[in-house]
């Protein structure tokens, strides 16, 4: 398996431009919100107050392109990203240089990927790496503290398991604070606003034996790309969903 920054390097050069899931274990991944400096003051507030779906790693200050988490190029060396403006996707590419700005704040915001290593060392299935599919998010209606501009409901993140892994599964995940931490929602779907799991707003579905298995919901990082859409600054980055920036960092123990 590829150092960190090896496998930055090879989202760099475009040699890779997957999912980062089971890429790099027992390091942290990101998620990256890029966005005009007028905006970065409720955005950094937005997080304050729901750090559930945005925990905060690192903030670059305005036209910074270098973390303090890895020795990166955040317009770079992740594998995929989205350009939204005003509010509507406008086009995904591999690389935003040509998109960068001097006023640009950058936030990095941590990632369920991070911990799913350690479900995978207690033995813990993970279907969308079985099945190669980027993991599947859902909107929901579980709100979030509005800040200045940004307010809107959760977005979250599912891997089905059967009712003993999704146990170990809380337990393992409540150490991974940064990266979510603990399930914020298990079974019954409907409960949270999502109506069919084989249509995910982001990412793939995956297919699994209902009689044995249960979704599991995590808070996910998508959760500001949602937010942002409805803000509607005139342009925000993004990572692509399911496509992180992996850091040098690792992973809390």
């Amino acid at each position: 398996m590829l150092k960190p920054i090896d496998q930055r390097r090879r989202f760099r050069d475009q040699l890779e431009t997957g999912t980062t899931s089971g890429m790099c274990d027992n390091y942290l991944q990101a998620n990256l919100i890029t966005l005009p400096k007028e905006y970065a003051f409720d955005f950094l507030l937005f997080c304050q107050r729901n750090p559930k779906p945005c925990p905060i790693i690192d903030v670059l200050e305005p036209g910074e392109y270098q973390p303090r988490v890895a020795e990166a190029d955040i317009r770079t060396d992740l594998p995929k990203y989205r350009i939204y403006k005003n509010g509507k996707l406008s086009e995904e590419v591999y690389d935003i240089k040509k998109y960068w700005r001097e006023d640009f704040v950058t936030f990095l915001i941590g990632c369920s990927f991070t911990f799913e290593k350690a479900l995978l060392d207690e033995g813990i299935r993970l279907l969308h790496q079985e099945q190669q599919r980027v993991v599947p998010m859902y909107k929901t209606n579980i709100p979030c503290e509005s800040a200045g501009c940004f307010e809107g409901n959760m977005v979250v993140s599912m891997r089905a398991l059967t009712p003993e892994e999704a146990d170990r599964a809380v337990d393992i995940t409540n150490n991974f604070q940064t990266s979510h931490g603990g399930p914020v929602h298990i079974g019954k779907p409907e409960e949270i606003g999502i109506k069919d799991l084989d249509k995910p707003d982001y990412g793939q579905s995956v297919d699994f034996n209902k009689e044995e298995r249960i979704p599991v919901f995590w808070a996910c990082g998508v959760t500001p790309q949602n937010v942002c859409l409805q803000a509607k600054p005139e342009i925000v980055i993004s990572h692509a969903p399911g496509h992180m920036l992996i850091t040098d960092q690792l992973e809390e123990q």
